[in-house]
């Protein structure tokens, strides 16, 4: 091959392996598959790409990423919206999601509270989440945030800054082990964990 399709597939072998969980043989594997592909699936999967930073956004409610001004979930009047669970990321609410046994609303924060990692309150939603559950409809807000140590503290930080709305503050059972992700814990953990919250 020609140094322009080499220098092409090897920025394309380089950039697949910057993808988590990506190493240089997967890598160069998808490279390959993607060479020996139709144009009509390679064009679709770059606008794919395009489009995910061109349309994604956050909804102007739950922080949740949409390509609307709402996401599907906030715009359902089936939900329940006197509850509120807080995720750190928008993988954790997706995953609350497959456990089909939560029917409240979601607030997503982005992140959670690591100093060390100088990720402090105004790095995530939290000034969107007070003003949510300021707005007087909210009962519950469940503290969904991983059990870890960050997770935890984010926790803690939240239910300081929401207590003074009286508004009912729980925590998932420790049904997911501590130190876990709430992405890859299966849908009954994390039915459990919901049925089984406690008041934090």
């Amino acid at each position: 091959m020609g140094t322009e399709a080499g220098g092409a597939i090897g920025r394309l072998t380089e950039a697949l392996g910057k993808l988590p969980g990506i190493g240089p043989k997967t890598a160069e594997r998808l490279t390959h598959y993607l060479l020996a592909a139709s144009r009509v699936e390679v064009f679709a999967l770059a606008d794919a790409l395009r489009a995910i930073k061109e349309n994604i956004r956050r909804c102007n409610q739950c922080c949740n990423l949409t390509e609307g001004e709402l996401c599907s979930l906030c715009a359902d009047p089936r939900r329940d919206a006197s509850v509120i669970c807080v995720v750190e990321q928008p993988r954790d609410l997706a995953a609350l999601e497959r456990s089909a046994s939560y029917r409240g609303l979601y607030h997503v924060l982005h992140g959670r509270l690591a100093p060390l990692e100088n990720v402090g309150p105004e790095q995530l939603t939290t000034s969107q989440l007070s003003r949510r559950v300021q707005g007087g409809t909210v009962k519950e807000v469940i503290m969904a945030t991983n059990p870890t140590l960050e997770g935890d503290g984010t926790a803690l930080y939240l239910s300081s800054l929401l207590a003074p709305t009286g508004v009912r503050i729980t925590r998932l059972a420790r049904g997911l082990p501590s130190g876990s992700v709430l992405e890859f814990a299966n849908s009954q953990m994390l039915a459990d964990a919901l049925e089984g919250r406690r008041a934090f």
